[in-house]
């Protein structure tokens, strides 16, 4: 089917980025008030612990269950029709932990918005993907997840701003409801995808999860195409998160604050997420982009677990290498888009990015699991840089068996 030229900063770019900013802000924000919002609800700083973990996990699980439905649905009903369905279900959820009084409502409802999250990106790389001319589809991409992800730096900077006082938080969430709404009205103006609509009453069966395990080729592509980013969940999940117990083992000098660690990391991977597409568009390479940013961040790595006695604002440039390194986020989707056919785009776009960010699970398992195995003065800190190789080793091992995509032709289906 003729497809219309869609400009970099036309309208589905412009929205798609706007909302991938509401969804990491609203994605993030429960890890960024974790701690006010429970003392809240009267929980013991144990208990803040304990109870916030779980809730944590409950919103993975939403974004898992909703990263499979959306992306069949996106495939069957359409992407638009996803895009405003997971927006209005983020906002309302988002809107509902403002007014949650027990820890219980609280899991029910980060679950409930876990499933509307899970909905954004994938959806949104899909379309501006089929939407735009092969030769401008990486740096579209690009700006929508580089733009997007700032919405970390947003969400810390809310809480900065509300989070003084006991209930402020509750203004953080209404905040992030009211954000989502008003990009539903932004919204209205986009057309659907022209190569979906091309499919979107014929017979070709569409929406199909079981054509990805069912045949050898596509369940290596599919494979290959999470694995690629373990690098960005070690990362974040393992040496951001955990950057002060780690710095303590090296006796870095100063305070490190890993909330501040996370927030100037994802500023770095924002810039990262839009530099890459101008890269693979130089190199005319998504597999060479990757790697590129990939050797970036195993650099970043050394680094940090070469840290004793610095000083925490070394630390925190690290972190920024770290961030940078990572910032392949898009690339990586658009990549997953790129390599299935019309019919089961949205399907493996949309499951893609939420499997990868529930390998962050096996990754902690993988993390925990070999403390065991070496001495306990230093096990922490061993097993960090061990599980770092292990999973930087099957990533680039995934990239090195991915074909690659730079300018295919998006406008097949897979039989």
């Amino acid at each position: 089917m003729e497809q219309k030229k869609y400009s970099l900063f036309s309208l589905a770019v412009i929205v798609g980025a706007l909302g991938y900013f509401v969804d990491v802000y609203d994605l993030l924000l429960f890890s960024i008030i974790r701690v006010p919002s429970l003392k809240s609800l009267g929980l013991s700083k144990e208990e803040i612990a304990s109870k916030g973990l779980d809730i944590l996990n409950l919103q993975m699980i939403g974004l898992l269950i909703g990263g499979i439905v959306w992306g069949i649905l996106g495939d069957k009903l359409g992407r638009l029709k996803v895009l405003f369905a997971s927006i209005i279900l983020y906002s309302l959820g988002s809107i509902a932990n403002g007014f949650v009084h027990t820890v219980g409502e609280y899991a029910l409802v980060r679950f409930i918005t876990g499933l509307g999250l899970a909905g954004e990106l994938g959806a949104g790389i899909t379309l501006v993907s089929e939407l735009m001319p092969k030769e401008k589809r990486g740096i579209a991409t690009s700006l929508v997840a580089g733009i997007g992800l700032s919405g970390a730096v947003f969400a810390y900077l809310i809480k900065v701003q509300f989070g003084a006082s006991p209930e402020g938080w509750r203004t953080c969430y209404f905040i992030g409801g009211g954000l989502g709404f008003l990009l539903l009205l932004l919204r209205v103006g986009i057309l659907e995808s022209g190569m979906y609509k091309g499919i979107a009453h014929s017979d070709v069966k569409k929406g199909d999860f079981v054509m990805l395990l069912t045949n050898g080729t596509r369940l290596r592509k599919y494979l290959t195409a999470i694995l690629i980013a373990l690098p960005n969940w070690f990362v974040i999940g393992i040496l951001l998160t955990f950057s002060d117990k780690f710095c303590s083992y090296m006796n870095v000098q100063g305070t490190i604050d890993p909330g501040k660690a996370i927030m100037v990391a994802y500023a770095a991977i924002a810039v990262g997420d839009v530099v890459i597409g101008f890269v693979s568009q130089g190199l005319k390479s998504r597999k060479l982009s990757l790697l590129v940013f990939h050797i970036i961040a195993i650099i970043g790595v050394v680094w940090f677990f070469n840290l004793q006695g610095a000083s925490s604002a070394t630390v925190y440039w690290v972190c920024v290498i770290l961030g940078f390194g990572t910032g392949f986020w898009a690339m990586f989707v658009t990549m997953a888009a790129e390599q299935f056919g019309t019919n089961i785009r949205a399907t493996v776009t949309t499951t893609v990015p939420n499997m990868a960010r529930g390998s962050l699970n096996l990754v902690s398992l993988l993390f925990l699991s070999l403390q065991k195995h070496f001495d306990p003065s230093h096990a922490y800190f061993t097993s960090g840089w061990v599980t770092g190789v292990i999973v930087f080793a099957i990533a680039l091992i995934s990239l090195a068996l991915t074909t690659e995509t730079f300018g295919k032709d998006l406008d097949y289906i897979e039989q």
